[in-house]
């Protein structure tokens, strides 16, 4: 007796699965677990998977017509990547204020100067929704062809009531689209902005009343602080932080990226869903995280250092010793770090972060599905779970990490359609 199925992916040299964590994201030793399966095969169907086995199994047990099977040719088939951390929504560039930082001009001096952030504000404001959600659309494209079927957005770069709320309607809009997973994040609190420089409460008031509109409309699942030099000091972090968490959101920090500030272990006592760079986090602060119940996840932004020349990296290897989960994202931005792919963030993991490639893949993919809040929903391949996706020309997982500069991925299905490759059921953006 045929069973009934949409799809059936077969003859991968390994499926990755990530299996086991959906309900808490790995950690210590469980980072580097894979689930494996050699001559692996998936079965869909209604947009979810069916099962997960071997390819002379899954034929037997699915009659599908050869339209329906896709013949993984000894490719590697692995869970959809999960961007946890991106600010995919602006307009413009900041190409000439990388080059001149990349010449040694220190970035509080392109700050103090109107530069910086505050270029992408100006050029996020000045442009309409439907100039944003074009731009958008470009860039989630560009994500999905990369591998990436579920990210996070922020915004960010309105630091006003209107600004703002324009760039979530932007995410939503996006997120009704698809075929992408989107998630939105508030983050008025990124830097307080020009025009309230010497009314710093009134702006923190403002982002408190603004939080209140957007969570009273949906839209945006969480809240975010920047938590830095120049940007919010502690107090004012945990001040907005716990208004948010008293209307409902839940809370992530900007923490530990040029100074150590104590917001790694603010974000652990305040139940933060994840606490985002670390590239400064101190041994008080990881203590802290690790004993959190549960401990945030700790995301890594390799692709930051990268971008900007900079040596200090965060701690991947002390966070995982010391049982805190680790995700990876790309920090997707016009700034700090110009770049969609999660492979080159696997691959610099590796390289920077002293990750093992197994490490590197669960962060890329269950474990940052956990830091958006949607590990019981995608990030592995398991029965019942949303059909994302990759087949990726690769030997074995492995190559993952060992290769970069270039795109693996051969084939996404998001939500059990076909987006990516020859045969994809999704037009791309104009």
């Amino acid at each position: 007796m045929s069973l009934d199925a949409d799809l059936l992916v077969v003859n991968a040299t390994e499926v990755v699965t990530c299996a086991g964590f959906s309900r808490q994201p790995a950690r210590g030793d469980q980072q580097g677990q894979l689930g494996l399966v050699a001559d692996g095969a998936v079965a869909i169907g209604g947009g979810r998977i069916l099962a997960v086995g071997k390819s002379d199994d899954l034929r037997a047990a699915y009659h599908l017509p050869a339209a329906q099977v896709i013949d993984a040719r000894g490719g590697v088939v692995l869970p959809g990547f999960v961007d946890p951390h991106t600010h995919l929504v602006f307009a413009g560039d900041r190409a000439a204020e990388w080059e001149a930082r990349m010449q040694g001009k220190p970035y509080l001096d392109i700050l103090r100067a109107g530069g910086g952030i505050f270029t992408t504000v100006k050029a996020t404001r000045a442009a309409t929704f439907d100039q944003l959600l074009r731009a958008a659309r470009r860039w989630a494209h560009l994500c999905l062809t990369l591998g990436t079927t579920t990210l996070e957005i922020k915004s960010g770069y309105g630091l006003d009531r209107e600004h703002e709320i324009k760039q979530l309607e932007v995410i939503q809009a996006l997120a009704e689209e698809g075929p992408a997973t989107v998630v939105a994040t508030y983050l008025g609190a990124h830097l307080v902005p020009p025009e309230y420089e010497h009314q710093r409460e009134a702006y923190l008031t403002l982002v408190e009343q603004t939080a209140a509109e957007i969570r009273h409309r949906e839209l945006a699942a969480y809240f975010d602080v920047f938590c830095e030099d120049g940007a919010f000091t502690l107090a004012e972090t945990e001040r907005l932080l716990t208004h948010a968490r008293m209307l409902g959101f839940g809370l992530k920090v900007h923490a530990e990226q040029f100074t150590a500030s104590g917001a790694a272990a603010l974000g652990a006592r305040l139940g933060a869903v994840s606490v985002d760079h670390l590239e400064q986090v101190n041994g008080n602060d990881r203590a802290a995280l690790a004993a959190a119940d549960p401990p945030p996840l700790a995301v890594m932004l390799p692709g930051v250092n990268f971008h900007l020349a900079q040596s200090d990296t965060a701690p991947a290897r002390d966070l995982m010793a010391a049982g805190v989960p680790v995700a990876l994202a790309t920090d997707f931005n016009p700034g700090s770090a110009f770049s969609p792919s999660m492979p080159m963030i696997i691959a610099l993991a590796t390289r920077t972060l002293g990750m093992t490639v197994a490490e590197a893949i669960v962060a890329a993919t269950i474990n940052a599905a956990h830091a958006i809040g949607l590990g019981g929903e995608t990030g592995s391949l398991e029965e019942g779970k949303r059909a994302d996706m990759l087949i990726c020309e690769l030997p074995d997982h492995v190559w993952l990490g060992y290769s970069f500069g270039w795109n693996p991925v051969k084939r996404v299905i998001a939500g059990g359609r076909i987006v990516v490759g020859p045969d994809a059921q999704a037009p791309a953006p104009d």
